[in-house]
């Protein structure tokens, strides 16, 4: 089958102009195909400094798969990606991940404190020692999270909002500038949910970008402030209040897309003024 076109020249992403090489994340061309079929076609994208960034989209449209490949869990086909104009093994520390709840295996024998110990191993190195700076910075993690009081707690005993903050405190415990988050909010209560916006806003104050897969378009313009609709290609980018709009989402979704009432009355709230990002 045939793929995008790469220009021969091989210049990196921090020598193209159409790219910055000052973004936390750049994607140039970026081809994922799975057997033979795209699962990801030719995306193009620089991630702003300092933003909370939604991927909205359809089931099967390649949002998880757009993370994954940018963290090469995943082969590309084509394209690169860079993070501050440099690989991702160059930028490793600088760089957090949360996974989706689901592929994680809650019954390994490991507690709370450890799970978010592990986002220490960066700095600790392979065959390091787990110091007291390490252990002060996981339990300062759970902290936030509202979940120090669980430390000795094994995994398999959380419930699965407490479950899914805890992977929040790892990434946190990594002190990372760029943060992955694949459906942070799937399956967790109303508190939990409330409890992450708030990180997530602590987060983008201090700097850091964000960069979320969502599945809940009624809360895209409180939460976010930056939006990828994705359809296997880049239908559109932006800040909330210029793309997030329902020419978009049906271009996005297709005859699969019915826009509920408190999405477009969101939307409506945006061009008034009245939601603040």
């Amino acid at each position: 089958m045939k793929f995008p076109f790469i220009d021969a020249d091989k210049r990196s992403i921090a020598e193209r102009p159409e790219h910055n090489p000052r973004s936390p994340l750049a994607i140039h061309a970026m081809t994922v195909a799975y057997q033979q079929k795209p699962v990801l076609w030719d995306v193009e994208y620089d991630a702003p400094e300092g933003s909370l960034i939604a991927v909205v989209g359809p089931n099967g449209a390649g949002k998880s798969t757009l993370i994954k490949a940018c963290l090469g869990l995943i082969p590309l086909v084509m394209g690169e990606v860079a993070y501050w104009g440099v690989p991702y093994n160059e930028s490793r520390l600088r760089v957090g991940y949360v996974p989706q709840r689901e592929s994680v295996d809650w019954d390994f024998p490991v507690s709370v404190a450890d799970v978010v110990t592990m986002g220490r191993y960066g700095r600790i190195g392979f065959l390091g020692r787990v110091r007291r700076e390490h252990r002060d910075a996981a339990m300062s993690a759970l902290d936030k999270v509202g979940m120090a009081d669980f430390a000795g707690r094994q995994i398999s005993q959380l419930s699965g909002g407490q479950q899914q903050r805890v992977f929040l405190a790892r990434a946190l415990a990594q002190e990372a500038e760029l943060y992955f988050m694949d459906e942070p909010f799937v399956g967790v209560d109303a508190a939990t949910e409330q409890a992450i916006v708030d990180i997530l806003m602590k987060l983008r104050g201090e700097g850091a970008t964000v960069i979320c897969v969502h599945h809940d378009l009624s809360t895209v313009t409180r939460y976010f402030d930056q939006v990828i609709l994705l359809n296997t290609r880049v239908v559109a980018q932006g800040p909330v209040k210029d793309v997030f709009n329902e020419d978009n989402l049906q271009k996005t979704y297709g005859g699969r897309l019915t826009i509920l009432e408190d999405v477009s009355q969101a939307m409506a709230n945006l061009g008034r003024g009245g939601v603040e990002l």
